[in-house]
């Protein structure tokens, strides 16, 4: 059996060199924060996306379709962490009073006060392993790649726009 190739062929030298740059990057990042946010707080790197998106919707609102979009997750993983955060107090899951068959998210006030005292060790973090490494010049057209990559994902990968 003739083993596949990839339709645009396989990765070449410097496509490899980006992509394993990110995805080092990316992993090792996310294990920073979770376990900087979780030494730091009672709170997971999850609880902290959620509370997040919420924090910044109007009136710390959004539907479980909303919000799932937003940050990126399955409609099930969602509503499954949601659920276990409501029994903590940190967020509230009502219908909505246009559709019962909707399920909305708002941020409580412990919701908000567990984001508020975990935000100032994150943001330090954040400053420390991300922006201390990246240097000014860069910025903007790091910027600006990242946001033109993550445009590209959400015209061709399967997750609604948020």
């Amino acid at each position: 059996m003739t083993a596949k190739v990839p339709a645009r062929g396989w990765l070449d030298r410097d496509e490899q060199r980006t992509w394993l740059a990110y995805i080092r990057l990316q992993l090792r990042l996310t294990y920073e924060i979770n376990r900087q946010v979780q030494a730091n707080s009672d709170l997971s790197l999850p609880d902290y996306d959620v509370l997040t998106a919420l924090s910044v919707a109007p009136a710390g609102c959004l539907t479980m379709t909303a919000l799932a979009n937003q940050i990126g997750w399955e409609r099930s993983r969602l509503s499954h962490h949601a659920k276990r955060m409501a029994q903590r107090g940190l967020v509230d899951l009502d219908q909505a009073l246009n559709d019962r068959r909707v399920t909305e998210v708002s941020l409580t006030t412990a919701g908000r006060h567990a984001l508020e005292a975990a935000a100032p060790g994150h943001v330090d973090l954040i400053h420390d392993l991300f922006f201390d490494g990246l240097p000014a010049d860069l910025r903007a057209p790091f910027t600006a790649a990242l946001e033109r990559i993550y445009d590209n994902v959400l015209a061709r990968g399967t997750l609604p726009r948020p």
